[in-house]
């Protein structure tokens, strides 16, 4: 059963020290540091802006959506973003931005993702809410629910 002490939020932070583990991803099986241990909450965020700043080119560039767009316009970049992200981390494990920074998406078990578990990973990471709701080991609530966790490569 969860409990409230299980689960954290933005102002909380990832990574705090729970009765369960010394570390985030302790309870997961991980490496406390190096290759393999939970990315840290940083990289992840510049990953993030790194994806996002680039589907924002394709989308002026390559789409010519105009600058300042409103409207159904302005979700251009949002639709490639979700396509980056459903496409690249359910074939390769990782998005431009992962791969750039050293993390990867996986599996709590191990393994990749695939399509279907990013899909649903991708839908909620679009909602907002439940990447910045986190569970003790610094997993979002979109992660948990596509049973992902993402992790170093280097």
């Amino acid at each position: 059963m969860v409990d409230r002490r299980d689960v954290g939020g933005w102002l909380e932070g990832p990574g705090r020290l729970t009765q369960q583990g010394a570390y985030a991803g302790e309870r997961l099986g991980l490496p406390a540091s190096g290759p393999g241990a939970m990315a840290p909450l940083g990289r992840r965020v510049l990953a993030l802006l790194v994806d996002w700043l680039l589907c924002c080119a394709i989308a002026i560039g390559l789409l010519r959506m105009p600058v300042g767009a409103t409207g159904l316009d302005s979700f251009i970049p949002l639709a490639v973003f979700a396509v980056e992200n459903v496409l690249l981390v359910g074939t390769a494990g990782c998005t431009i931005g992962h791969r750039l920074l050293g993390l990867q998406v996986r599996r709590v078990a191990g393994g990749p993702l695939g399509v279907v578990g990013a899909a649903l990973r991708t839908l909620l990471l679009l909602l907002v809410i439940p990447p910045v709701v986190w569970d003790s080991d610094g997993r979002g609530l979109h992660d948990k629910a596509a049973g992902s966790v993402i992790v170093r490569t280097r």
